[in-house]
């Protein structure tokens, strides 16, 4: 027992020695300038080589406003942003530079024990730069073959952080604002924290407020993120990795396209995500989007305490195979439970600087859905305590899916993975295709003015079992279709205030009012 006393001892000791060494570097000791107009990247970058050199410490922006281009991160240093500090990205390109093809106003390639922290804020300038650069594409100078003309979009545009293969990484605390592209890009990293960070990015198209590719043992909480593209985005653009144990806590989101994704890059996939204690608004597209479409996996997912208002979707979940000459992905074993959904009719994101796309097609408002492709499933979806209101006034006039020509609905395999992506959808409520081991306990779902549809479309679905729950419509018409349904059972489900009690099998509920079959014509 002494000795043990002596050993901690010493390495209490030990640790108190190494903490001490590390020092604080202030930037304007090494001639940074806080007017907004001097390029400090040097300064800046002088300083975090001082610290890199000595073995470790803190590189410190104080209050005032710091122009700076691109800055490199190294391995056991800590950018702090102090309280009234601004890092200001230049909105001239010439003053960035690339590592091995990554792009950013912060790059951190193949280093350990970086952090970025404080109550300051990183501003990139986002509109500004990505304008400046689209100048010099027009004016023949720096040419983009790939050009967006539909979005006056170029690329090359800088990330405002872009960490890849990273080890231990902290992000905390700070304001991001104003990327030219995606906010904070996170690539291969392991052990990574962002927690109480505002990411408020409104600011040019694909401004994806985090994105993780490929990452493992992550912890996103306590954020607040408003983006004008993705709010929290998970791709996997390996075939041979994937993103794994991943927590996503305590945030609260605001998206002019999915609040929280998996895709649409999913080539290695997404495995073992906790998502829990979300509050999500005034988003465009998906409050939760799964999206498997380039042969790789999403499993053991699990979704609880999801709170979204003014959202255009609840819940859309896609085994696609876009990636044609490869293999099919698989989508299994997705919990969501209490989560509480409210549908608009008009556009979710009409403030917003960049809205979403208009679609090229007339449609009524879209259900959730859930839709694998055919001889591919979906696998073992369990939705638990869920509540979603629609808004209706759905008009066949408008567009129109005849339930007697469900096949009609395209499958779209190889299609970017949207809730859109369809076309019109013959339901209100959900639409489910290609699923086998659906669950729905105490799901319900209301339409607030009327809608011809019903509320649910099941179609080539196995094991499907409903628990309680209810469907309240306006109007009087079957609310729940079947269509090659096998393995069936609906217990204490209330549609139009009148309770189905037992569904046993398929086949054997043609009588039931609320159930209307489907088959072949």
């Amino acid at each position: 027992m002494k000795k043990f006393k002596i050993t901690l001892t010493f390495i209490l000791l030990l640790t108190c020695s190494i903490t001490s060494t590390a020092q604080d570097y202030l930037i304007t000791d090494f001639g940074a300038v806080p007017d907004g107009i001097s390029l400090n990247t040097k300064a800046i970058q002088s300083a975090i080589e001082k610290a890199h050199d000595a073995g470790g410490g803190k590189v410190i922006i104080p209050s005032g406003i710091f122009l700076s281009g691109t800055i490199n991160l190294t391995s056991k240093v800590e950018l702090h942003l102090q309280r009234g500090a601004i890092l200001l990205g230049s909105t001239n390109i010439n003053d960035y530079y690339t590592i091995e093809g990554d792009n950013a106003l912060i790059i951190s390639r193949g280093q350990e024990n970086i952090t970025v922290s404080g109550e300051g804020t990183i501003d990139g300038q986002g509109q500004e730069l990505a304008l400046n650069i689209d100048s010099l594409h027009h004016r023949g100078i720096k040419v983009d073959p790939n050009y967006n003309y539909r979005r006056m979009r170029p690329g090359g545009r800088p990330n405002l952080m872009k960490i890849n293969d990273c080890k231990n990484i902290k992000i905390i605390g700070i304001n991001a604002l104003n990327a030219a592209d995606w906010v904070l890009r996170l690539d291969k990293c392991v052990e990574l924290e962002i927690d109480q960070v505002r990411v408020d990015s409104d600011a040019f198209w694909n401004n994806d407020g985090i994105d993780l590719e490929d990452c493992q043992n992550v912890r996103i909480t306590n954020c607040n993120v408003n983006a004008a593209d993705d709010g929290i985005c998970l791709k996997s653009n390996d075939s041979n990795s994937f993103c794994n144990e991943i927590y996503i806590a305590n945030n609260i989101i605001r998206s002019s396209a999915s609040a929280i994704k998996f895709g649409t890059a999913s080539a290695g996939g997404f495995k073992n995500v906790t998502i829990e204690n979300i509050k999500i608004y005034d988003t465009f597209r998906s409050a939760l989007a799964f999206e498997a479409v380039d042969g790789g996996t999403i499993e053991n997912i699990t979704a609880t305490n999801i709170v979204a208002t003014n959202t255009g979707n609840a819940i859309f979940i896609k085994l696609g195979h876009r990636n044609t000459e490869g293999k099919v992905g698989r989508v299994r074993n997705i919990a969501i439970k209490n989560m509480v959904v409210d549908i608009p009719f008009g556009a979710p994101d009409i403030s917003y600087t960049i809205r979403g796309p208009e679609l090229p097609f007339f449609h009524n408002p879209f259900p959730a859905s859930i839709s694998g492709l055919p001889g591919h499933n979906v696998e073992n979806v369990t939705l638990e305590n869920i509540e979603i209101s629609y808004p209706g006034r759905a008009n066949k006039g408008y567009a129109n899916v005849s339930l007697w020509n469900l096949q009609s609905v395209p499958e779209k395999e190889a299609q970017y993975p949207e809730f859109s992506m369809f076309g019109e959808l013959p339901s209100w409520g959900f639409y489910v295709r290609h699923v086998d081991g659906l669950e729905m306990k105490n799901v319900r779902v209301n339409v607030r003015k009327e809608d011809f549809r019903p509320a649910y479309v099941f179609d080539d679905v196995k094991n499907l079992k409903i628990e309680g729950g209810n469907i309240t419509s306006p109007t009087k018409t079957s609310q729940l279709v079947v269509k090659d349904v096998s393995g069936v059972e609906i217990n204490n489900l209330t549609v139009d205030w009148k309770k189905i009690t037992t569904v046993p099998a398929y086949g054997k509920n043609s009588g039931i009012k609320g159930v209307e079959l489907i088959t072949n014509r």
